[in-house]
Formats: C-alpha cells, sequence, structure tokens
C-alpha cells in the first residue's frame, strides 16, 4: 500500500471530516461522505484517485449528469492531464483505458450486469476505487435504483466512495453497504464552512425569512387574517434590483423548466448588472469564444451575455454552456437563470441563490418541494474562502408565500429510501452470466429490503417473546397425560359456569328479600321499632 501526504497533495487545512475520511481509505475501507453541499466532499474523490494512480491502479467517477460528467472531464484533465482521463456517457466514449475514467453512474451500472457475482470483469481490471458522486440519488423515483444496483454488483474488492448530501439516515446506508459490499465507515458532517441566511421577496421587499432563532418564520411575515384575493408576486426586474442593491449578486436563479429560463434572460436581457471594467473583460472572452464557434449561440442569449445574464439547463449546446459555466466562475455572469440539474455538484457557486417556486411539476402533477430537493438548490449559494456568508432567496408567488418557504427552510432533510425496482431488462441482463438462484439472492440485496427488515424488528422480536412463552409452557407440560389435562380443563370451565349460576341465584334471592321487606314496612304502625340485619338493606 503506498502511503500518501495528503499535506503534500493539499496545501491547505483539511477539515476533521476530511481526515478521517482519507484515514478510512488508507485503512481500505469504503466510506460513505455525508455533508454539506459545497462543504468539499469533492477533495475525498480526489485523494481516492490519488491513491489509484500512486499504487499504479484505475479509478472510476460516476457522476449522475453528463453535464457533470463533462465538466469533471474538464477539471481531472486540468488536474491531472489530458492523457490520464477519459469520459464514457451514453453517446461519448473518450480514452476508455485510461487511469481515471468519468462516467455516468448507469454506465457503470451497466458494465456490473456482465460480471459474475464476487468477481471483476473484464471492464473493471486493476479498478482500485469507484467514486459514487451524489450518492442522494438514490432517493430519485425514476432513477434510484441504479445507484442500489452499482453498489450490489459492485466487487467487495473494490473500494467504494459514496459522496452525499445530507440525508436523515445516513447511518443505516453505511450499514447496508457494510452487509451487501464490505467494510464501510460513515464520514459526517453538517458543518457549513459559509453559513446560511434565508430570505424572502414579495412586492414590498426584501426580508429575513426566519427571526433570530433560525427556527420560526420571521413575525413581520406571519399571514395576517383571511386574504381572499391571491397576492401580489414581485416581478423579475424588481428582485434582480434588490440584490443588486444589496450586493447580493452574483446568483443562479433556480426556475423548474427550459423554456422558463430562456424566457427570464430575454425578460431581462436589458439589464446590464456589470461595472464598466467587467463588461470589457466580458465582451473580450465572449468574442474569442464566437470566433472559434460562431454558431454555438442565439442572438438573444449573446445580447443577454454581454449584460452578464446568461441561461443553463439541458437545451443549450454544451460549448455554450461550457462558456457560461467559466464565465460565472470568473465572476463575469451576475445571473444564470437555471434549472435544477444545476444544484446536482455542477461547480458553480454564487453569492446567492433565488428559488422562484416551492413547488413544481412532476409526472404526477405538482407537488411542493421536499426538503432534500429545497436544500439542495439553497446549498449553491456562499463561495468558500470569498463570501462571509451565503443568501438564499425565496419568493412570493400565487400560491406559495412565506409560511412554506420557511417550513423547508427548517426542515430536516428527507432520509433516502429504495427506489430499487426489477425489471424485466434487469433481469434478462443478469440471468446472461448468473443462475436464477444468484439473480433472486442479488435482488433481495436491495436498500429497500435492507429497511424492510428493520421495520420488522419490532414484531420479529414480540414473536420471538411469543415462542420464549410458548416453550415455557410446553416443558411444563412435560409428563402430564393430556387426556387428564383435557378432563381438567372440562371441571374447571364447570366450576367457573357452577359459580356464575350461584351468584345469580343469590342475587336473586336478595332482590326478593329486599322487595318482601318493602312491602312490609308500607303496612308497619307510626313509632314502630324495627331491628333490620343485613349488609344489603339501605336505612334512610
Amino acid at each position: 500500500m503506498v502511503d500518501l501526504d495528503s499535506k503534500r497533495l493539499f496545501p491547505f487545512a483539511l477539515d476533521t471530516f476530511q481526515k478521517e475520511a482519507i484515514a478510512a481509505l488508507d485503512a481500505g475501507k469504503s466510506v460513505v461522505v455525508c455533508a454539506p453541499t459545497g462543504s468539499g466532499k469533492t477533495l475525498i474523490g480526489e485523494y481516492a484517485i490519488h491513491r489509484a494512480l500512486a499504487s499504479g491502479r484505475r479509478v472510476f467517477y460516476t457522476t449522475p449528469l453528463k453535464a457533470l460528467s463533462n465538466q469533471k472531464l474538464r477539471d481531472f484533465r486540468d488536474q491531472f492531464g489530458s492523457d490520464t482521463v477519459g469520459l464514457l456517457t451514453g453517446d461519448l466514449s473518450i480514452n476508455r483505458d485510461a487511469p481515471i475514467v468519468v462516467m455516468t453512474t448507469e454506465i457503470f451500472r451497466n458494465m456490473l450486469y456482465g460480471t459474475e457475482i464476487g468477481a471483476v470483469g473484464t471492464s473493471l481490471v486493476d479498478v482500485q476505487a469507484v467514486v459514487l458522486d451524489e450518492c442522494h440519488y438514490m432517493n430519485d423515483r425514476q432513477r434510484g435504483t441504479v445507484w442500489e444496483e452499482s453498489i450490489i454488483y459492485c466487487p467487495p474488492e473494490i473500494q467504494l466512495v459514496a459522496l452525499s448530501a445530507t440525508v436523515d439516515n445516513s447511518g443505516q446506508l453505511t450499514d447496508w453497504i457494510s452487509r451487501v459490499h464490505g467494510p464501510t465507515e460513515l464520514i459526517y458532517s453538517d458543518f457549513r464552512p459559509v453559513p446560511l441566511e434565508y430570505h424572502f421577496c414579495n412586492p414590498n421587499g426584501l426580508f429575513p425569512l426566519l427571526d433570530d432563532s433560525q427556527k420560526k418564520i420571521n413575525s413581520r411575515l406571519r399571514p395576517k387574517g383571511r386574504k381572499r384575493s391571491r397576492p401580489d408576486t414581485p416581478s423579475l426586474g424588481y428582485i434582480l434590483s434588490q440584490l443588486r442593491q444589496r450586493d447580493m449578486l452574483p446568483a443562479i436563479y433556480f426556475i423548474f423548466s427550459r423554456r422558463g429560463c430562456d424566457r427570464a434572460v430575454s425578460e431581462v436581457g436589458n439589464f446590464s448588472l456589470l461595472q464598466e471594467h467587467e463588461a470589457a473583460s466580458l465582451k473580450e472572452q465572449i468574442d474569442a469564444f464566437l470566433a472559434r464557434n460562431p454558431d454555438a449561440g442565439r442572438s438573444h442569449q449573446i445580447e443577454a451575455l454581454y449584460r452578464g445574464i446568461a441561461a443553463h439547463h439541458a437545451g443549450i449546446l454544451p460549448a455554450w454552456k461550457g462558456l457560461v459555466e467559466e464565465l460565472f466562475q470568473q465572476g463575469l455572469i451576475k445571473v444564470v437563470f437555471a434549472t435544477e440539474t444545476l444544484a446536482a455538484g455542477i461547480n458553480m457557486p454564487a453569492r446567492t441563490t433565488v428559488i422562484s417556486s416551492l413547488s413544481k411539476r412532476t409526472d404526477r402533477g405538482h407537488r411542493l418541494l421536499n426538503a432534500s430537493e429545497f436544500l439542495q438548490m439553497a446549498g449553491r449559494a456562499g463561495r468558500r474562502g470569498m463570501d462571509e456568508r451565503g443568501h438564499v432567496v425565496t419568493v412570493q408567488t400565487r400560491f406559495e408565500g412565506a409560511t412554506e418557504a420557511a417550513y423547508l427552510a427548517t426542515s430536516r432533510p428527507d432520509p433516502l429510501i429504495s427506489q430499487f425496482a426489477p425489471s424485466y431488462g434487469m433481469v434478462l441482463n443478469l440471468l446472461q452470466t448468473h443462475t436464477l438462484e444468484e439473480a433472486q439472492e442479488l435482488i433481495e440485496r436491495s436498500f429497500g429490503q435492507y429497511l424492510a427488515t428493520l421495520h420488522l424488528k419490532p414484531q420479529q422480536q414480540m414473536i420471538a417473546d411469543l415462542e420464549a412463552q410458548l416453550e415455557h409452557h410446553e416443558a411444563q407440560l412435560i409428563g402430564i397425560d393430556l387426556n387428564e389435562l383435557a378432563d381438567y380443563q372440562k371441571l374447571q370451565e364447570r366450576l367457573r359456569e357452577e359459580r356464575r349460576i350461584l351468584k345469580v341465584l343469590q342475587q336473586q334471592t336478595q332482590d326478593a328479600l329486599t322487595h318482601d321487606l318493602a312491602l312490609t314496612l308500607n303496612f308497619a304502625i307510626a313509632g314502630s321499632i324495627l331491628t333490620l340485619k343485613g349488609r344489603h338493606i339501605a336505612v334512610s
């Protein structure tokens, strides 16, 4: 095993959770690193790469998005050299035999389908570690099963480095990986190097969302009485003006549709958010880019970009998107209107994030954002080493206001749940290299099965207690004639029935005596002295 000097690799002070993760990797363990967005989880993945290269081994770095894979390709080429890094996505293959291969998680899962249980297939030869970036995507209803399958099928001798945003059951995730893959250590941190400050914007201004305790809604924003009319919403221009006045730019403005992002760019395309020297530097870089890529951008995109405004979503050409990311990192773009995918680890930290709506459309209709979705977007705010604090701005809409925003801002992250969904395709792929029994065993190792077993523990304990009582009673019956026991039980039942009948007869007799006495007293002469005995006789 090669000993690496982390101080030489990273010439700055490491956080405690980073040191703990490095120690666990050096001990040969897999790790689950659960920490807030922007806290430095990527460094642990980079350390796993350094370890593999120093040992003459390979490493796979998986991401949930092609855009994130492309960015990691650029970053790692700058860091480790172009010949050292390859890329595999659904439609692109570059230097696939390189020591470092960046790929989407689906590509890695598909590699594992052709590998026998516990064996290293040809595509995994010399792979020392696999980094699962954005591992909290396990919660994605449509794609979460890919991460579960990747963990279940991965050979145990390969270290897993699972990098996740904060979730509420990271301990359960770690315990499950330890069971299905091998020794795994949880590295948990809830420390944010740049603390967040929450705001709420309505037509009256920009206000703190929470009170001084940071646990309740600001009293100024509480709804007062019943209002039948829909609340007014602030305009896009007004919100940007508020951010500029308070020195809260650059900002990522989250909108949940591509069309909405493009429309927002057109709406504020006449705004100029740049200082003179910034505008000159920006123009120089845009002109140079357009000279190399004359067809990369559309006219309205180019005009807005000259003013420091851009859109970022999957419908934009990769070259143009790369330019936007680079200029934003330089601080020359002041606001990017982006879809939710930008919250998924793409390196575009901002001073402020604006969340345009607290609900979004899904294939099941509109729903309120869950806490993890909200916190993931909020976590893009605050640039380490540049900002004292990050700002998160929520906006009044027709349907959601400060109450909903405060609820999400103070909620705990959601727990991971299993999205494991066996399909015909999965079964067919498994049966190509596994027996039916092996395929069934793999499917039964899912995170969902693990959680179900945990939830059944109280019932299982109750069953165990009852079985112990049964054994105790059976032990007492040893040597006893069961026929005699049955006769004894019948006698006991007969005795109980006779006692019940006796009690009824006694009560009837007492009632009759009381009735007769009452009749007798009606004929008694006034002044007569009577002596009455019996505890059931009421005397007035």
